[in-house]
């Protein structure tokens, strides 16, 4: 089946930009690629390597590990890889957490209880 005719090509993908490591089956180099899109069941990938249609890999995702697939397409130096497996790709951005610090209140004293509000000048 062609990808175009793919009824969930498409569906459900999350535009990111993730830096991952790339395997090639049959080699124990590692490539670096830039994860531009991700989906349950593939993303798509820019790099300067060279691949085919057909091709066995293993991508790196954080959160993830290892995921096998199959390169599916390429195009220039973008190309996309069919998981073997779905994932969830929620999983693979990025968490950010807030430190404590990083959170602000509000000031609920009003600036004329202040002590230097005298001093302050209106603009």
């Amino acid at each position: 089946m062609a990808i175009s005719d793919n009824p969930q090509r498409g569906t459900g993908r999350d535009s990111l930009f993730l830096l991952a490591n790339l395997r090639v089956e049959g080699s124990d180099a590692l490539h670096s690629v830039r994860i531009r899109n991700l989906s349950r069941g593939g993303l798509m990938a820019e790099a300067s390597l060279r691949v085919i249609c057909g091709l066995p890999v293993q991508v790196e995702l954080r959160q993830l590990g290892w995921i096998d697939g199959v390169v599916a397409w390429v195009q220039d130096n973008r190309f996309g890889i069919a998981f073997d497996e779905e994932v969830d790709p929620v999983l693979a951005r990025p968490q950010h957490t807030a430190e404590p610090h990083a959170c602000f209140t509000r000031l609920r004293t009003p600036a004329s209880a202040l002590p230097t509000a005298g001093l302050l000048r209106k603009v």
